[in-house]
């Protein structure tokens, strides 16, 4: 079992950044590739970025390349979102992931198995 803590998010204004980290447990976190979803009210759990288990490959949704960039710490077992030029649109609840499957970078929610509670990022115009 992985567990896994999201922190890092709050209230910021349009144009402002956040970075997310997510802190997993367990001894195996170097392996696994780790995605960032994030979830809007009413909306459906979208993918945001991954990365595969060295850091060499990663993957961003359309809407986020160039603002956001992924990243991971192997020896502190965290994975990082950094999120620059927000923008109102990128309001939504942020949950961090984890495959067994660390090769690829991959956006499909369905390839990953264990999944943090979240945390809410807010974007005020």
């Amino acid at each position: 079992q992985v567990q896994l803590v999201e922190s890092g998010g709050g209230l910021v204004q349009a144009g402002g950044s956040l970075r997310l980290s997510c802190a997993a447990s367990g001894r195996t976190f170097s392996s696994y590739a780790m995605g960032w979803f994030r979830q809007a009210p009413g909306k459906e759990r979208v993918f945001v970025a991954a990365i595969n288990w060295s850091g060499l490959t990663r993957n961003y949704a359309d809407s986020v390349k160039g603002r956001f960039t992924i990243f991971r710490d192997n020896a502190k077992n965290t994975v990082y979102l950094q999120m620059n030029s927000l923008k109102p649109e990128d309001t939504a609840v942020y949950c961090c992931a984890a495959s067994r499957d660390g090769v690829i970078a991959e956006s499909k929610t369905s390839v990953y198995d264990f999944w943090g509670r979240g945390t809410q990022v807010t974007v005020s115009s």
